[in-house]
């Protein structure tokens, strides 16, 4: 799809993004498997790893994989247009076997401007209330468009804040229960480092629902806005240097270490009655 400012590629293979190009430069993480194969995932029914890999439901345990199914499984192109797509994902076998809830997972990306708006809907199409967590995970090439290194690049909020890191247990990328202050440099900006990714994901809460890549070398930029996901998770490969970063605001949490949680007690999991949908926006302005 694309409108002039922005050409950007969906893959159906996932849902996911491919590619965004502005002025000759990509902004996506082209998928290198030295540091990480993928472009981005869509994280739906649940966000993160599950302990032991499973969870509970109505006293049953069902095995999920990380970050749910949606990965290489095939979206129907339910409409197309030159700067949209819309793509849908259906209940079947497959996945009632991981997730027993009848659903509809729509993801529409239309360009506005230099704005590339993502919209997650959620259909219940159930006789019953169904259980969810949903989360982004995209990557982008750092430096944008060769401009700098790793370290010109930093990630700024828009006002001063106080974040909260929600800490993981080393031995299983669970959540620990334990959170610490994650201070801020001037109160607004994460410069970034590739030792910031060695203990795996940084996991914020207590943030403004946007934050901006960007560099003093650069006219470059990527600014994320997510007002309904109270979690900000940004990763690459630890103990890499991997020339990229994953901005991945998030509406859950993944399990808790020790516990295989009952998906209808889990915080943050998000409860829809049969016949509702659900809406999720985020917004990319890409500079």
């Amino acid at each position: 799809i694309q409108n002039g400012t922005l050409a950007v590629k969906v893959d159906p293979v996932g849902g996911a993004l491919s590619s965004i190009v502005r002025d000759g430069a990509e902004y996506v993480w082209q998928a290198d498997p030295t540091y990480w194969k993928s472009h981005d995932k869509n994280l739906f029914p649940y966000v993160g790893r599950m302990n032991e890999g499973r969870y509970l439901l109505d006293g049953r345990a069902y095995e999920m994989p990380l970050h749910g199914f949606c990965t290489g499984r095939a979206f129907e192109v339910a409409a197309q247009g030159p700067d949209f797509v819309r793509l849908a994902l259906a209940d079947n076998d497959e996945t009632r076997r991981m997730y027993p809830f009848a659903f509809r997972f729509e993801i529409l990306y239309r360009l506005e401007g230099e704005k590339l708006i993502k919209q997650c809907t959620v259909t219940n199409t159930d006789a019953k209330t169904i259980l969810f967590g949903i989360g982004a995970h995209p990557g982008f090439n750092v430096p944008l468009g060769g401009d700098g290194v790793f370290t010109d690049w930093q990630l700024v909020f828009p006002e001063a804040c106080e974040p909260v890191r929600v800490e993981f247990d080393q031995a299983n990328y669970l959540v620990s229960g334990k959170e610490a202050p994650w201070p801020l440099e001037g109160g607004v900006r994460i410069p970034l480092a590739h030792s910031l990714f060695d203990l795996d994901a940084v996991v914020l809460k207590g943030m403004p629902r946007q934050v901006t890549l960007c560099s003093e070398k650069s006219r470059r930029s990527v600014t994320v806005e997510y007002p309904d996901m109270p979690f900000l998770g940004l990763w690459h490969a630890p103990h890499k240097d991997a020339p990229y970063v994953c901005i991945e605001p998030w509406a859950s949490l993944p399990s808790r270490s020790g516990i295989t949680e009952d998906l209808a007690k889990q915080p943050h999991i998000i409860h829809l009655p049969a016949g509702e949908a659900y809406t999720n926006t985020l917004t990319f302005t890409i500079r």
